[in-house]
């Protein structure tokens, strides 16, 4: 983003990714990295966090790693405010951290269910609540929550994941009616099948596979066979989507969800 086109100029440069050490989070750090913000990179994999924040700084941008559990609010608070001393209070808050699990509604544990909610949805709450006051101090700042086309019509055997997709949405509407008229933007952004770790994990499952009806070695196929452009989004086109965004040119754009599915939320 040029902030030469901005007229909030004096509005820092941070950008607080969460889920970001591999898949959509990785595509989303690299391209705000290029887009010229500094990152605050925070995600459970410290292995994968540290080469990350060190293929960053190669760029010539400041990025810090924080190995946390984003589900843990305590732990996640505490990781958000060493970020903000770091890097400043940030200008754009991309929410992706997420999980998925197989399970049917019937005899869901709720133990589980919980833990999806925590991870995916409590800890956007959580974030969005540590940086709004400052965006709207600033007069600018950008809220970006990966839902999915999961959280539009939702998605059988994966009631937890749906219904924390869902309530991403939800949050987005809410808050962006509430910072609007402080130069605020809060969008989601919902990707169909992605080429990552998470959907091949998804997709190769067994359990997954037999409620389905699939056979293992059919399954990325047919997903893919199952947009209408047949094939995968790659993770570097959410991550222009984000960016686009995250832009002074994007300002007239909030309490959105958009699809980024190559026309699957059609069928």
């Amino acid at each position: 983003m040029d902030r030469k086109e901005d007229k909030h100029e004096s509005v820092g440069r941070a950008a607080f990714i969460t889920g970001a050490s591999r898949g959509i989070g990785r595509a989303l750090s690299e391209r705000l990295a290029q887009d010229g913000f500094d990152i605050a990179l925070f995600a459970r994999s410290e292995d994968l966090l540290r080469q990350l924040e060190s293929d960053l700084n190669a760029l010539g941008v400041r990025a810090e790693a924080y190995c946390v559990d984003v589900s843990d609010a305590e732990q996640f608070a505490e990781a958000l405010e060493k970020a903000r001393k770091k890097l400043g209070a940030p200008s754009v808050l991309i929410n992706n951290a997420g999980v998925y699990y197989t399970q049917s509604v019937e005899g869901h544990s709720v133990d589980l269910f919980n833990e999806v909610l925590k991870t995916n949805l409590t800890s956007a709450l959580n974030a969005c609540q540590f940086v709004v006051s400052d965006m709207k101090k600033n007069g600018w700042g950008r809220i970006i929550n990966i839902s999915s086309i999961s959280g539009k019509v939702a998605e059988a055997f994966g009631v937890a994941y749906s219904a924390s997709k869902f309530g991403m949405i939800a949050l987005t509407q809410s808050l962006a009616l509430e910072v609007a008229e402080y130069g605020v933007t809060v969008n989601a952004v919902c990707p169909g099948w992605v080429a990552t770790e998470m959907t091949r994990a998804q997709l190769n499952d067994e359990k997954w596979c037999a409620l389905n009806h699939l056979e293992v070695s059919q399954s990325e196929e047919i997903a893919r066979l199952s947009v209408p452009q047949k094939r995968l989004i790659q993770p570097a086109e959410v991550a222009h989507l984000v960016s686009f965004l995250c832009s002074e040119n994007a300002r007239g754009i909030t309490g959105q969800s958009i699809n980024i599915c190559g026309g699957l939320s059609l069928n």
